[in-house]
């Protein structure tokens, strides 16, 4: 049975509830890891020099505390653009998106942000990412 590292549990913890529920029922049966929760300015800033964020400190979803945002990644972690492992990443989102909305806790995701199910039309590709909706 899958479970999390203590550094995806630290990193867990520092998220809102919902989103800490949300994740707890995805890993029971799918097993992956915590990247990111709450970002400070320091960390929000570099995740914006680097390209993995648009918005500067405060105003991601994950500059809370707790964060209303959370980066979670299939594992084992993938990053190779490969026909394959988006098929692996896009599966994820799917089984994260069923299992909130199973549990009712309002959430969307950066592989759609507009969330019309139509992943090719993104300008800012953001699978890790998943935010409640508030």
């Amino acid at each position: 049975m899958p479970f999390f590292g203590d550094k995806s549990k630290e990193r867990l913890s520092q998220v809102h509830p919902d989103l800490q529920r949300l994740l707890n029922e995805v890993i029971k049966t799918y097993d992956c890891v915590i990247l990111c929760g709450y970002r400070g300015k320091e960390e929000q800033e570099a995740a914006l020099r680097d390209g993995k964020s648009r918005v500067h400190f405060p105003d991601s979803k994950h500059n809370h505390l707790p964060s209303l945002a959370v980066d979670v990644a299939p594992y084992p972690v993938d990053w190779s653009d490969t026909k394959d492992s988006m098929k692996r990443w896009y599966h994820f989102v799917g089984y994260v998106k069923a299992t909130a909305e199973r549990m009712g806790i309002p959430i969307r995701c950066g592989a759609d942000w507009d969330g019309d199910f139509d992943f090719k039309d993104q300008n800012f590709n953001d699978l890790p990412h998943f935010e409640l909706v508030l």
